[in-house]
C-alpha cells in the first residue's frame, strides 16, 4: 500500500478491508516521515503495533 492510500483509509469513517500478515487489522495512525502505520488486529484491539505500510494491503 501507499502512503496516500493509507492515510485516505486512516482518516475514511468507513470500514475498509486491510490485512497485514494476511490478518485483518485497523490503521489508527499513519507517519508519513517514516513510513509506518501504527494499527491493530481487529482480533485483539489493546494491541498496537507499528509496521511498514508497504507492507498492508486493501482488499
Amino acid at each position: 500500500m501507499n502512503i496516500t492510500r493509507a492515510q485516505q483509509i486512516a482518516q475514511s469513517p468507513d470500514m475498509k478491508h486491510v490485512t497485514y500478515n494476511g490478518k485483518a487489522v485497523y490503521i489508527e495512525h499513519i507517519d508519513a516521515q517514516t513510513e509506518m502505520a501504527t494499527i491493530h488486529f481487529l482480533s485483539n484491539p489493546e494491541k498496537q503495533q507499528c509496521v511498514p505500510i508497504s507492507q498492508l494491503e486493501e482488499h
